[in-house]
């Protein structure tokens, strides 16, 4: 059995497009995928993983940096963090990112891993029926019972929240309400926001190595974009919901588009110069995680579904997951081109979809809790992986690893979800469209009549071509001939050469003339009429004869050509030849 299983796994990895790089279940690393970053912490071209550490039940969270596959140095943080990320601060040699951890209302930023700035959250504006409230409980105007009452008065009628203060009083209780208020009636009431979701932003180049600006979330329902160096806030917009995960693109003095999906169920498009969401799109269920792939967005729903959609809110397409989804997060092969979205779900075990294709299964010993793909240490495609109970997943992309692009999931095929570039309506086309609905019986016999009237023309042709031996090719199989007629020269002598053919399998054809039927006012030939030779199945005899044009009025005419057999009147076939204009005489 052991040898069985043994011969499994080793056949398992050899199939699989990842090297098991580090696997450490007891690295003790708790953390979400917006708490991991990568990056060239010292400027040695060697990537560091930044890990913002929850740690265990809300205590010793950690601000993290590995090397390799150990840990490389630690930092104590204050809060639980919500997001981390890694940008330039400055065009100052060395080049080396700062790393800014997310935590509460505050933004600490570290330099060198070291602490170098700490930015707050504006404060809010107080209620002012709480702060008046306040007061009188200051002066000993009301008591204790009294100010719970009316706190609770105000907190389900008041538009604005009460403050962390208010908040902390009304949960405690009776016997203690009154040292409550002893301790904190002099201070002043202060309502603070918390930052639920952070990014980075280029500040005015799209290079890789250009300074950046954060963008940060906050419960307030505001996303704020923060200057790199002075830390002071460039641009607020408000949203009509708490943004729960953010993606950003493009560059803050050019152009460019904020992705967030809210905790109402919906994502909002904020652009340049916009203080209010530009596009609305209302999911399915709750957002778990927010992926932009090239110029769509993927969003991951709590009802196990993936869903694509544009950037104007149109729905692309729905992938229906096995499991709860945990986690997701962007793989860019940058060398290859190739983006796909991994999803760690609840059954241990990571999807990778390009578009709605399974392209790729990893499976883990563990629940993925996070999951962060790029350079790592010198390893361009590094996978990076915690777990539920702890633990660190490295795994290297193989070099000789391709994605198939092919439909594994269940419905329509690729083909049909590829949009077509249908033009516009126009007014004419809508006016067209209502004209053809209300007439559409009186259009459809208009058709069909003309349709019979037509058919009908072209078989009046038909027979009559057969009827009078029109055509250049016999209808009688007694005589199966084919012609066709070259003319040559400028003028006013042409050359006119016919090719005659027969086409019956062995029977020759003997006894057939050739005559020519023109104008004699225009052309002259110096033989209207002569006998054809023998004509043996399958060899092409050319005829040659000269005409020259009378005319130097630069016209032209038709000369009819007539097969015939002898004895007969009646043509066997007839070719009509149009003449060119004779540009000889016109030039003379």
């Amino acid at each position: 059995m052991a040898a069985t299983s043994s011969s499994s796994s080793e056949s398992n990895e050899a199939n699989s497009k990842w090297l098991d790089a580090h696997y450490d279940p007891m690295a003790n690393v708790y953390t979400f995928s917006s708490c991991i970053a990568l990056a060239d912490l010292h400027g040695d071209g060697e990537y560091k993983l930044v890990v913002g550490d929850l740690g265990m039940a809300g205590h010793t969270m950690r601000l993290k940096v590995y090397r390799g596959t150990g840990l490389a140095s630690e930092s104590t943080l204050l809060d639980l963090p919500s997001a981390v990320s890694t940008f330039l601060m400055d065009q100052n040699e060395p080049r080396t990112p700062a790393v800014a951890v997310a935590s509460g209302p505050f933004v600490y930023v570290y330099k060198n891993l070291r602490p170098y700035f700490k930015f707050t959250l504006p404060p809010l504006d107080a209620n002012p029926l709480e702060q008046d409230v306040w007061e009188q409980a200051k002066e000993d105007m009301i008591d204790p019972l009294t100010l719970k009452e009316m706190l609770e008065g105000i907190r389900e009628k008041a538009e604005i929240p009460l403050s962390v203060r208010s908040l902390r009083f009304l949960a405690q209780d009776v016997p203690e309400m009154e040292n409550f208020v002893n301790l904190h009636k002099g201070q002043p009431i202060k309502r603070q926001t918390v930052i639920t979701c952070m990014s980075t932003l280029k500040k005015n180049m799209a290079d890789e190595d250009a300074v950046s600006c954060l963008v940060i979330g906050t419960e307030s329902a505001d996303v704020l974009i923060l200057d790199p160096e002075a830390f002071t806030i460039l641009a607020k917009m408000t949203l009509p919901s708490v943004p729960a995960f953010l993606d950003v693109m493009g560059q803050f003095d050019v152009e460019y588009r904020v992705t967030v999906a809210c905790r109402d169920g919906s994502i909002y498009i904020l652009r340049r110069e916009s203080k209010r969401p530009k596009y609305c799109i209302e999911l399915s269920a709750q957002p778990v995680g927010l992926v932009r792939v090239h110029k769509n967005i993927v969003a991951g729903c709590s009802d196990e579904t993936l869903q694509g959609y544009t950037q104007k809110g149109k729905k692309l397409w729905t992938v229906y997951l096995p499991a709860p989804l945990m986690t997701m997060s962007l793989l860019d092969q940058k060398s290859r081109g190739f983006q796909a979205v991994m999803v760690g779900l609840a059954n241990q075990v990571v999807h990778m979809y390009r578009d709605k294709n399974l392209v790729d299964v990893i499976r883990t010993q563990d629940v993925v809790t996070s999951i962060c793909f790029g350079r790592y240490g010198r390893e361009d495609n590094t996978l990076i992986m915690t777990t539920k109970g702890g633990g660190l997943i490295i795994k290297i992309l193989k070099r000789t690893a391709v994605f198939e692009e092919k439909d594994t999931s269940l419905g329509p095929p690729v083909a049909q979800s590829i949009r077509l570039s249908v033009p516009k309506k126009t007014r004419l086309y809508v006016d067209q469209t209502l004209r053809e609905r209300e007439n559409a019986v009186a259009m459809h016999r208009v058709f069909q009549m003309d349709l019979y009237r037509l058919r009908l023309m072209a078989a009046r042709a038909y027979v009559k071509a057969l009827e009078s031996s029109l055509a250049p090719i016999t209808s009688t199989r007694q005589e199966p001939l084919k012609m066709n007629a070259v003319v040559q020269g400028i003028g006013p002598t042409f050359k006119l050469t016919l090719h005659i053919q027969n086409t019956s399998a062995g029977r020759p054809s003997i006894n057939l003339l050739v005559s020519f039927l023109y104008d004699q006012s225009l052309y002259a030939m110096k033989r209207a009429f002569f006998k054809a030779p023998m004509l043996v199945p399958g060899l092409n005899y050319p005829i040659e004869t000269f005409v020259e044009c009378l005319s130097d009025k630069g016209i032209s005419d038709v000369i009819k050509v007539f097969v015939l057999r002898e004895g007969q009147s009646m043509p066997l076939l007839t070719a009509h030849i149009n003449m060119p204009v004779s540009e000889g005489l016109a030039a003379a």
